[in-house]
């Protein structure tokens, strides 16, 4: 175990906020290495199920982990999607009533679930509902040294249980994203038919002019990305706990935390990249 700065002999008093900060980023960087090392080997073994007859898909496997994580999750998406798009055709009806403009609750509404709003709702919520779960249950198995028992079994740990709840995670993700823009912008188009008094047909067109295929493209796109993280992050978590059940209860802890900063960050990129590339 590395030392931290405190048990470091020879540190000056001065000098500990720098290594104390040293010693953070080198575990960033071995829990980032973990991590992209545990995404390569789920591909590796994604791909001989794919590519090779002989090798075991585990489509049960995963069929079960998709219903545990997605559809499972479908209502609390929903209800949540929902509400934010009730929340933002209220909260945009007076700033654009004072330009006379009410009827383009529609385009900000549509661009703004469409790219934005829909993934990353989904992503947040599966995190709180399967991510910590994930690494919960793994957690518990290493505790348990079932995956010792797994390995004594030439059984290989990624292959049986990274790999299903990856797989899961990416495809749950993917759909519930367009799950979470379709309720969104019905509850919006609710709304704002039955209290801001506007036209369906004038909702629907103002809607079809703004938002184009690229823009759900782009919003599928970085549901299916989310997906991955979640996956990831949440088996590098649970693979990795140590010290009994208070390990297991830090990772899940971590794993929730890591996760939304992950999607943040990864949105942002994503964002930049097509901002930059006049993607929108």
């Amino acid at each position: 175990m590395t030392p931290t700065p405190q048990q470091t002999p020879g540190v000056p008093r001065l000098l500990r906020p720098v290594a104390k900060t040293g010693d953070a980023f080198l575990r960033f960087l071995d829990h980032t290495g973990h991590a992209v090392n545990l995404g390569l080997a789920t591909a590796v073994w994604l791909g001989r199920g794919l590519t090779m007859r002989r090798a075991r898909r585990g489509v049960p496997a995963v069929v079960s982990q998709i219903i545990r994580v997605g559809v499972r999750s479908i209502f609390i998406v929903s209800l949540v999607s929902g509400c934010v798009g009730l929340i933002l055709a209220l909260q945009l009806s007076p700033p654009l009533d004072k330009f006379g403009s009410r009827d383009l609750v529609a385009n900000i509404v549509g661009v703004a679930v469409l790219r934005e709003l829909g993934p990353l709702i989904g992503a947040i919520v599966l995190t709180g509902f399967a991510g910590a779960s994930i690494a919960a249950e793994l957690g518990t198995m290493v505790v348990s040294e079932e995956i010792e028992a797994l390995e004594a079994h030439a059984l290989n740990p990624v292959r049986f249980l990274v790999v299903p709840r990856v797989s899961a995670t990416i495809t749950s993700m993917t759909v519930l994203g367009i799950i979470s823009d379709l309720v969104a912008i019905a509850c919006a188009m609710g709304v704002s038919v039955v209290l801001l008094k506007i036209p369906p047909t004038i909702f629907v067109d103002n809607l079809l002019s703004q938002v184009g295929l690229v823009d759900f493209l782009t919003g599928v796109g970085k549901a299916t990305i989310f997906g991955m993280l979640i996956g990831l992050i949440s088996c590098t978590n649970g693979l990795k706990v140590s010290g009994g059940a208070a390990g297991v209860g830090n990772a899940t802890t971590q794993t929730v935390v890591q996760c939304v900063v992950a999607i943040i960050v990864a949105d942002l990129v994503f964002t930049a990249i097509f901002y930059a590339f006049k993607l929108f």
